[in-house]
């Protein structure tokens, strides 16, 4: 892998999609315009939304849930591979090219981009689902330096030539602080809320910054649970890696937030 002697100056906004806004047509393609309209390089991180249960339901293969994360037997391991690889992954990117955004489609296995290994059993068997061990980040700029916009499923690869389920959360924040070793980064985490809410039941709740202090606090006051423990857990760890800015925000607001930094949740250290 080559070294570079510095980092360039040209800032690259990842951006992660997922909740709901996979499962709205209209609310992903009204994102992906959005997202086609970013000016710099940009990196697009997917989840595969409830469509993979879906078709798992017609195909007869049953769903199982652990904490929020999905088990990925044989049978389910195929179905995210043909739906987050194939079905939806390839929808973004026709509609980002009808919205002239040049884009190209990856898993973890494509150019070797990001290796995994199948997560060790402990107390849960996930099955075959990737930790991430290594991200090519040299074959992601220079795709960017072609002004092609990388587009990935969450799916990597083990040298055992296995296609592994991973977290696009993680993803996104790999993949991020690999490359902010050649780059200057920014990573967006968008979904169907207006940021990191203080009450579930308040849309308008949003917590505009959070640091390590009142995110030990919120935690502790069970007013940040579940899910988005992981996903904040995910954004400290990118911004002490080198990552320069991470913000939760709504798909909607997407430009607001790279643009004044007025939407969202802003991560801070």
């Amino acid at each position: 892998m080559a070294i570079f002697a510095k980092k360039e100056n040209t800032l690259v906004n990842i951006v992660k999609i997922g909740g709901n806004v996979i499962d709205n047509s209209d609310k992903l393609n009204a994102f992906l315009k959005s997202f086609a309209g970013i000016s710099c390089p940009k990196i697009l991180i997917h989840g595969g939304g409830k469509i993979a249960t879906k078709i798992a339901e017609q195909l007869g293969i049953k769903t199982v849930m652990v904490e929020g994360r999905r088990i990925t037997d044989e049978a389910m391991r195929d179905v995210v591979t043909m739906v987050y690889g194939g079905l939806v992954n390839k929808q973004i990117v026709a509609k980002l090219q009808s919205n002239n955004c040049n884009a190209i489609g990856l898993t973890g296995a494509d150019g070797k981009v990001i290796l995994a290994q199948k997560r060790p059993v402990k107390t849960i068997d996930y099955g075959f689902v990737g930790d991430i061990l290594q991200v090519n980040s040299t074959f992601i700029k220079s795709l960017l330096d072609q002004n092609i916009t990388p587009v990935f499923a969450p799916l990597t690869f083990d040298m055992e030539g296995n296609m592994l389920n991973t977290n696009a959360d993680t993803q996104a924040s790999t993949i991020a602080t690999s490359l902010s070793a050649l780059v200057p980064v920014n990573l967006i985490y968008c979904f169907e809320k207006k940021g990191v809410l203080s009450d579930v039941n308040d849309e308008d709740s949003v917590i505009s910054a959070l640091n390590p202090e009142n995110y030990e606090s919120f935690k502790s006051a069970g007013v940040i649970y579940e899910g988005m423990i992981p996903k904040l857990d995910n954004a400290f760890e990118a911004l002490k890696k080198g990552v320069q800015k991470v913000i939760i925000c709504q798909a909607e607001d997407l430009h607001e937030a790279i643009e004044t930094g007025n939407a969202g949740t802003k991560i801070t250290l």
